[in-house]
């Protein structure tokens, strides 16, 4: 049977649709791999000497090599997700865009021009900082003992070469002893990376940086065998940037003025930067901001898109700023002390637990060396399939040794075990953070200075810090009445300083407690059911929005004007105060207001007594001797007294 015109033409519709549809999966498949093909290059884009290869091929290699392996599609899945997080953040900024069409983000616009005036501020171009990278060195270290390796690719840590931690290490140290000649406190930063000050021994040795450096590298081949790699700057974030400019064996320099770094940074990729990874970068390229110079036009949508601390980071990656405070690795706090390791899929528990006491005892080793120990213990796994997870327990104290990281992990892993069924692991770690220093202190806890003696024993040294100690170590209190009234003297001026302080920080806060603002007056408190914030003070029905704090301001303050007033010739009639006895001139305002301060302060005084009473279940102690030989030269206490008629007064005031 013929068919109609009108079944042919519907046929090719379904055809040009199924095409169409065709090519749209073809093309979105073709986008998302792209991105993908990306996100697997990895950290072979920042790899030194990488800026003239054709990444796009490389990234076609290890796309093929490894498409439809497990680790593939644990990229491919974090590429999705990326991919989701991303058109997240574009359509905040399409609102934000249009937030700013109709006059708003003029704070976020002004907080950021601020920010950068602050940066600004602090810049420092008085320093010469360089970084400095070892070429290829743990393959130059092999090359040194196989010379007939030079010419052929070889690799370390893969089927090749094993590795030889002992032999880089040594070599490490070598490379080191050059370096302290230029700098004796340069910062290590890994095996082979570490940054210098040169700036004091470019002024010794009337040296340009330029030559400085270019004779520490010649000094390295000469000793070492093996060539680094320089970069020089004002600051060490660009002075890390600039050791990749001229790999291998070279160095580059970016003049110490503003205009030039800020020129340097306009054009440089921000994938470039040390703290930009790829995940970053593709979240900053979507929003526009493919080099550095482009952070400024999208400097008032940042914050509200990825954070404050986000924010200032790359308000100074755009300014060029970087740290100039280079000294050894150790000096800085450290956060955490772990270890982990790679190893082949395994699934059994018996072999689990093996090595996760092998990581234990890796760890034990890591925390005696840098001298501390964890309240935080962290348990990290890699899944056959490439996940990452992390599980961590707070121990009821601080761990250190093997057996307790063992007993603390080994509940995580079986939790693990017990969450999916057939676990199979390809690497392992701990980790202790919340760290503890194991090393004694410089003062104990009563406040002695430690030292030690020559045979290694702990003494303690109070002379050192200009004290004068008795044979038990224990400081000596003066000897005589004339010491003890400066000691007093210097007591009560610390005190009329403290007072004024206070009374100051009152003066600001009694405005606002004349009309409270409609936060605190909506503030309530889990310890309070009708609405007072706990450490508030109730009176009558309301509340005097007055905390206890405040109460001791308003105390130090009538006190300092009674300390005035002390100072002015005494009026022909006074009153003494039913508190504390004081005589106060005979006005009345004043009068009340040194009343009000002193009963605020005996009130205080009593709760935090009793408290302490209760809390104790005992009577109070008895004044140490030594503290009651501090109290001599001081005014008797009057003991509220004053003649009978000056109470009366006082009282009907």
């Amino acid at each position: 049977m013929p068919r109609h015109n009108d079944d042919l033409a519907a046929e090719a519709e379904d055809a040009v649709a199924t095409a169409a549809s065709t090519t749209t999966s073809a093309l979105l498949d073709a986008s998302q791999h792209h991105t993908l093909k990306y996100h697997l290059l990895g950290p072979s884009l920042t790899k030194s000497g990488q800026d003239g290869v054709d990444q796009s091929k490389v990234s076609e290699i290890i796309y093929n090599a490894s498409k439809g392996s497990k680790y593939f599609t644990n990229e491919e899945n974090k590429d999705k997700s990326l991919t989701a997080k991303i058109q997240r953040i574009l359509a905040k900024k399409r609102e934000l865009q249009r937030i700013e069409a109709q006059g708003g983000l003029k704070n976020e616009l002004k907080a950021a021009e601020t920010c950068i005036e602050e940066l600004e501020y602090g810049r420092d171009l008085s320093q010469t900082i360089v970084h400095i990278d070892c070429d290829a060195f743990y393959a130059a270290v092999e090359e040194l003992d196989r010379p007939e390796l030079k010419d052929v690719p070889f690799a370390v840590g893969l089927i090749h070469l094993p590795l030889n931690f002992e032999k880089y290490t040594a070599k490490a140290k070598e490379v080191r002893t050059v370096l302290e000649q230029y700098d004796p406190r340069f910062e290590s930063a890994s095996m082979d990376e570490a940054y210098l000050n040169i700036t004091t021994y470019c002024q010794e040795h009337q040296l340009p940086p330029e030559d400085a450096v270019s004779q520490l590298r010649a000094q390295v081949h000469a000793h070492a065998k093996i060539t680094i790699s320089a970069g020089i700057a004002a600051n060490a974030r660009i002075a890390k940037i600039c050791s990749n400019k001229n790999k291998p064996n070279g160095q580059f320099l970016v003049p110490s003025d503003r205009a030039s770094i800020l020129a340097f940074m306009r054009d440089l990729p921000t994938r470039k930067v040390n703290g930009i990874g790829r995940v970053f970068e593709r979240e900053l390229d979507a929003i526009g901001v493919k080099t550095c110079g482009d952070i400024y036009a999208q400097r008032m949508y940042l914050s509200r898109l990825f954070g404050e601390k986000a924010f200032n980071f790359l308000m100074s990656v755009y300014l060029g700023l970087g740290r100039t405070d280079v000294r050894p690795a150790e000096e800085f706090e450290r956060k955490s002390v772990g270890t982990e390791s790679t190893f082949h899929d395994l699934s059994s528990p018996a072999e689990l637990r093996e090595k996760l006491r092998w990581t234990a005892e890796e760890l034990e080793k890591d925390l005696l060396r840098t001298g501390f120990r964890g309240r935080t213990l962290v348990l990290k796994i890699k899944l056959h399939s490439y996940e990452v997870l992390s599980r961590q327990v707070q121990p009821p104290r601080a761990v250190g040794t093997k057996e307790e990281l063992y007993r603390f992990a080994e509940p995580m892993l079986e939790k693990l075990e017990r969450e999916m069924e057939g676990l199979k692991l390809r690497l392992m770690g701990l980790r202790c953070t919340h760290l503890i220093s194991t090393k004694k202190g410089e003062v104990d806890f009563f406040g002695r200075v430690r030292r030690v003696s020559e045979q290694g024993a702990e003494v303690e040294d109070q002379e050192q810090a200009g004290v004068e100690v008795d044979e038990d170590g224990w400081q000596k209190w003066p000897a005589d009445d004339e010491e003890f009234e400066d000691a007093a003297r210097r007591e009560r001026q610390e005190e009329a300083e403290e007072t004024e302080r206070l009374s100051q920080q009152y003066e600001q806060q009694e405005d606002e407690e004349q009309d409270p603002p409609p936060s605190a007056q909506r503030q309530t408190s889990k310890y309070d059911p009708d609405g007072a914030p706990s450490d508030y003070r109730r009176y009558g029905n309301g509340f005097a929005w007055r905390s206890i704090l405040e109460e001791e301001a308003a105390a130090a303050a009538a006190q300092r004007a009674a300390d005035e007033a002390a100072k002015k010739p005494v009026a022909a009639e006074q009153w003494d105060c039913p508190i504390c006895g004081v005589p106060q001139a005979a006005e009345e305002r004043g009068f009340n207001a040194h009343i009000d301060g002193c009963l605020s302060r005996r009130t205080i005084k009593e709760i935090v007594q009793s408290t302490d009473d209760v809390a104790e279940n005992k009577a109070p102690m008895a004044m140490p001797a030594n503290t009651a030989k501090r109290k001599r030269g001081r005014p008797a206490d009057k003991g509220g007294g004053g003649t009978e008629q000056g109470r009366k007064r006082a009282f009907f005031a």
